[in-house]
């Protein structure tokens, strides 16, 4: 199954590769990745197969708004298959 993963904040060091860490260590792929800072606000949208993930999805969406929560950002994730029902024009 694949999900979608935002981060949404104000820049500093290590963001990627924290949410990078938290998702290898629950066996989750990241299959495409996208990020710019725009006058100091960070975004990323990762697409990621939880199909393996050791952890169940809901565990999983918990320990990544723990992470944004200790680093001052929003981090949620969310099913393919509903990212892309609330996208369609």
């Amino acid at each position: 199954m694949n999900a979608i993963v935002t981060v949404i904040g104000w820049d500093r060091v290590g963001i990627i590769a924290a949410v990078c860490a938290l998702l290898a260590e629950n066996n989750v792929n990241i299959l495409d990745i996208s990020q710019t800072i725009l006058q100091g606000s960070f975004t990323m949208v990762m697409a990621v197969d939880v199909g393996a993930a050791t952890a169940s999805f809901g565990d999983l969406s918990a320990a990544l708004e723990e992470l944004g929560s200790e680093m001052g950002l929003s981090i949620r994730i969310q099913r393919q298959e509903i990212f892309d029902a609330m996208h369609q024009i």
